[in-house]
């Protein structure tokens, strides 16, 4: 079984790497029509994808899988025609492949310049959201790549479906065959095998929890960009504007409690946390969230649960949240930048220097004022769909769309030029 699992995903990468080579070359509009093929096929075949959808709903269910995990895995009409939507989103972007990113010209008359060129075949190994085959199908696509996807478990049945669909509604609009590629097989080994793939893969994105990022950064021999966790922070100063800061705490961790970008932690200025917390923790608690606080936090609402050192470090994915009480921005920043996973981090206040202190020092992909961290988003930053939120500092950094999946390359023209 072993030796058939290596066959496998061997096969898939071999057929990726001769399609990148197709891909690499063809013209922005047959990549548009495919996308819009891509889409108009996702909504034609909705019903196929929520039969398979629902064998994996139900299969999650009978393992006891929490409700706000199980938002990311299920499907409906609505969350189908937006992913076709935003495939069409992606065709209408800039097509990124042969842009000249800059040229200059030496004394001796040699110019030299830079061009947008894509990274070849990129794998990206996922948790739960089907939503993510289409989405990174489409920019794999867009810029030029062919792609390889490797979802979780528990979403296998979805994403057979959907990549079938959308590779038969590329291929017939002139995309080569093996471009978009799904391994279908729950075995773990083919996981591990695709990670060690360096000969076929360019480059290989995770995107999941803590312990799915951990596995593929410590095996994988293919070039890896970390797409991160989320341990997101909203921190609360004396002169913020309370109302807007509960508006804003609500959506960060209620709106969508299983994704990323969702509020983990909320930090209080302690001159208003005598007024603030017990208004803001009474609007999370109508909303059915857990609150955790610290000891200052519970000396002003007693009921709250005492919060463990391990809670300042964890991503709850689920409607649980951590409060502390801070002395000062000062404070606040070293809390961040020690516990946070440098995604997504906010302050509300009203003051502009406290806010530009805050974007300087936070070390993270996305830092807010006045804004729910929830924002972190592809589509939401206007880059169209995106393959995943790089929480790393080489090679692209946020929400990564189609520009992010491309490197670049030298050209250089002489008239009989030699080094002298």
């Amino acid at each position: 079984m072993g030796e058939d699992v290596s066959s496998l995903v061997l096969n898939i990468c071999k057929r990726a790497k001769e399609a990148s080579y197709v891909l690499a070359r063809l013209p922005a509009d047959v990549k548009n029509k495919a996308l819009y093929n891509m889409a108009d096929a996702l909504e034609a075949r909705a019903d196929e994808i929520l039969e398979a959808n629902m064998k994996d709903v139900e299969a999650s269910r009978a393992r006891g899988v929490k409700e706000s995990l199980l938002d990311r895995l299920i499907l409906n009409k609505p969350r189908i025609s937006k992913m076709a939507q935003c495939l069409r989103e992606v065709s209408e972007l800039p097509d990124p492949v042969g842009e000249i990113v800059k040229t200059w010209v030496r004394s001796d008359g040699l110019i030299i310049g830079q061009m947008r060129v894509p990274l070849g075949v990129v794998a990206v190994i996922y948790e739960s959201r089907p939503d993510v085959t289409s989405d990174a199908a489409g920019i794999c696509l867009k810029s030029g790549n062919a792609v390889i996807l490797r979802g979780g478990s528990d979403a296998i049945n979805s994403n057979i479906i959907i990549g079938r669909i959308l590779s038969e509604a590329a291929v017939k609009a002139g995309v080569p065959e093996g471009a978009i590629q799904i391994v279908p097989t729950t075995d773990r080994r083919a996981a591990l095998e695709l990670m060690k793939m360096r000969d076929y893969v360019d480059a290989l994105i995770p995107r999941g929890g803590a312990e799915l990022i951990k596995a593929v950064i410590e095996n994988a021999k293919v070039p890896v960009i970390e797409t991160g966790t989320g341990n997101c922070h909203i921190y609360v100063e004396k002169d913020a504007d309370l109302d807007m800061a509960v508006k804003i705490v609500i959506n960060a961790k209620c709106q969508r409690p299983g994704t990323c970008n969702a509020a983990e932690k909320l930090l209080v200025h302690k001159d208003i946390a005598p007024s603030f917390l017990p208004k803001v923790i009474g609007a999370l608690r109508e909303h059915g969230v857990e609150v955790r606080g610290c000891e200052e936090t519970r000396k002003i609402v007693p009921d709250v649960k005492p919060a463990t050192e391990e809670d300042w470090y964890t991503e709850y994915l689920d409607l649980i949240i951590g409060v502390k009480v801070v002395n000062c921005l000062e404070e606040a920043v070293a809390h961040i930048n020690k516990y946070g996973t440098k995604h997504s981090d906010a302050i509300i206040t009203s003051d502009f220097n406290k806010a530009l202190l805050f974007i300087r020092d936070i070390d993270s992909a996305a830092v807010y004022w006045n804004a729910s961290t929830r924002l972190t988003d592809g589509n939401q930053f206007g880059l169209g769909a995106e393959i995943g939120i790089s929480t790393q500092k080489l090679h692209a950094r946020g929400p990564m769309s189609v520009q992010h999946l491309t490197s670049t390359k030298y050209f250089i023209l002489g008239r009989g030029h030699v080094r002298k």
